[in-house]
């Protein structure tokens, strides 16, 4: 939903705040008075392309700004291009400054107008005089199918997802012959390099350099631990003798007088203590001079290690790592018939199974199809209009057609007068009716979706449906008809709207005035929120002109009374 829309040195807005809420939202005014700026603003805001002639005459820059509600799918869109979403909504700002340099803002963040461009589907849909923003192209023509069909389309997506897995490591293996034989070679050479120094572990370079630091200082580590030996056990004043005259002593004292118990255990502990050390000293000093030709061993090794390391990777971990996965390279390239008569037969069998999914969901679609066609022409023609409508649905079979949705082409082909051949929507010369069509296709499936019977799975389409003059060549019962579509619409949707026609602008659940004043010699456009009397004067004026009557203002009441 569409919270808030502002917009700064735009055109002829100095500073205009739009808050808007659920349900219908309703723009009037005067011919001229700078309705359709807005929804021009919002536009830009969408991935509209911009122009310098858009800022107000004297200022450096015009900024348009609004909030959105967050949905699953601009989230996806914001963590894709590495946007952060720290809040339940989302904020959008362009600038566009004098010169014709812009920027644009999405949550504060600097990014580009492409992402305002993914965004937009999944925002809003403009539908504006002369064009349809926001593309209602064959994708959302697609999907609004798809919604109003309550269809579920998991087995195609699990049936292209594996097809294409098959495929792309088919491809991969059938591309670049040459350079993949000529790279076993090399696979080949690093396998066995690697294999040949059999590493014993990821570490054990570092137990390695551990045993050649002692073997190093051989003689100085062998003095050290034989002094340490000596005084621990050897000498005649060792600690070992020293501690064990004094243990005799402690233990005549214990037998007369209990307190010296505990001291006579703890010396007889550290007693032990001293015998285990002198133990690890003495077997340490044994074993230094036990190999004589290990530390030419040792560095032998660690050099061979080493020129492993500076090839394959910075840790032997690395190094195994490197010799696994160019192992499994070259097992690949010499497996490589078995592989791509195995890959070949899995294509054949995944490729069925995906014909069989789309051409389910081909079928399901052109049944929903004569549905909606029917039910969405008595829609239209309850709009002032007198059509034929069709939906065609056109599966293509060609591999290059298919996707996780399948492989239809969804086209809304509309004749607008008897006897005119069908032609696609968006060949519809006129805006107005192009709006209404899209108004009746709308409440169409809404209708749909909110019966609910028998449906699966409901298809995401844009929360802010907005229609710019939708009222252009209609008038009496048949506005009466727009107005109330609208609001069906609108219970499920949030949908603003620009009108001239008091029957419409009747059943909005919010109703702004878009105005044109002078200021200081300069013309200003406004807009502002109006209460229930300044409604009821507002359809007064839509129905009588700029003088208000009485007749007007209880004709503009009954309207209202009506619409609720």
């Amino acid at each position: 939903m569409l919270l808030e829309l502002r917009a700064e040195n735009y055109a002829v807005i100095d500073r205009a705040v739009a808050e808007f809420g659920p349900g219908l939202n309703l723009l009037t005014g005067e011919t001229g008075a700078g309705k359709s700026i807005l929804i021009d603003a919002l536009a830009l805001l969408l991935g509209g392309k911009a122009s310098s002639d858009i800022v107000r005459h004297g200022a450096e820059k015009a900024v348009v700004g609004c909030v959105f509600e967050m949905t699953p799918g601009a989230g996806a869109v914001l963590e894709a291009n590495g946007i952060e979403a720290e809040t339940d909504d989302i904020l959008l700002r362009r600038e566009i400054a004098a010169n014709g340099k812009g920027r644009v803002f999405v949550n504060n963040q600097p990014t580009t107008v492409g992402v305002l461009r993914l965004l937009a589907p999944e925002l809003a849909l403009i539908h504006s005089q002369g064009e349809t923003l926001g593309s209602f192209d064959q994708t959302q023509q697609r999907l609004l199918l798809d919604r109003f069909a309550g269809l579920n389309y998991e087995a195609v997506v699990e049936a292209f997802s594996g097809w294409r897995a098959t495929t792309d490591k088919l491809e991969e293996l059938q591309s670049a012959e040459q350079d993949r034989l000529r790279m076993a070679d090399l696979w080949r050479f690093q396998s066995t390099e690697i294999d040949q120094a059999q590493l014993a572990a990821e570490d054990e370079d570092v137990q390695l350099e551990g045993e050649k630091r002692v073997l190093g200082n051989a003689e100085k580590l062998y003095t050290a631990a034989m002094s340490a030996h000596d005084l621990l056990y050897e000498s005649e004043n060792s600690a070992e003798t020293t501690l064990g005259a004094a243990l005799k002593h402690l233990e005549e004292l214990a037998r007369y007088d209990t307190r010296f118990q505990e001291p006579s255990q703890q010396l007889a502990a550290a007693k032990a203590a001293v015998e285990d050390i002198d133990a690890e000293v003495r077997d340490f000093a044994d074993n230094i001079h036990a190999a004589p030709g290990r530390l030419e061993e040792i560095e032998d090794r660690l050099a061979a290690l080493d020129r492993l390391k500076r090839k394959y990777g910075q840790t032997l971990a690395e190094v195994i790592s490197f010799g696994a996965e160019a192992s499994r390279k070259l097992a690949e390239v010499e497996n490589r018939d078995a592989l791509l008569i195995e890959l070949k037969a899995q294509e054949i069998k995944d490729a069925q199974v995906y014909r069989t999914a789309a051409t389910a969901l081909t079928t399901n679609r052109r049944v929903a199809a004569e549905r909606l066609e029917k039910l969405a022409e008595a829609q239209i023609n309850d709009l002032a209009m007198s059509v034929c409508f069709k939906v065609e649905v056109s599966p293509d079979e060609a591999p290059t057609s298919w996707t996780l949705h399948g492989w239809d082409k969804i086209e809304c082909l509309i004749a607008t007068n008897a006897g005119e051949p069908l032609k696609p929507l968006h060949e519809i010369a006129s805006g107005g009716e192009m709006s209404r069509v899209m108004l009746a296709l709308k409440v169409t499936v809404e209708e749909a979706v909110g019966s609910g019977a028998g449906r699966k799975k409901k298809t995401a389409l844009p929360r802010t449906l907005v229609f710019d003059e939708i009222d252009i060549g209609i008038g009496g019962r048949a506005a009466e008809a727009v107005g109330r579509k609208l609001k069906m619409l609108s219970k499920g949707q949030q949908v603003l709207c620009i009108t001239h026609l008091p029957q419409i602008a009747a059943f909005g659940d919010q109703h702004f005035l878009i105005e044109k004043t002078e200021r200081q010699g300069r013309t200003q456009t406004d807009v502002r929120r109006m209460d229930d009397t300044e409604r009821t004067q507002e359809i007064a004026r839509m129905l009588s002109g700029a003088k208000l009557t009485e007749t007007s203002l209880k004709h503009a009441e009954h309207l209202l009374q009506s619409s609720r």
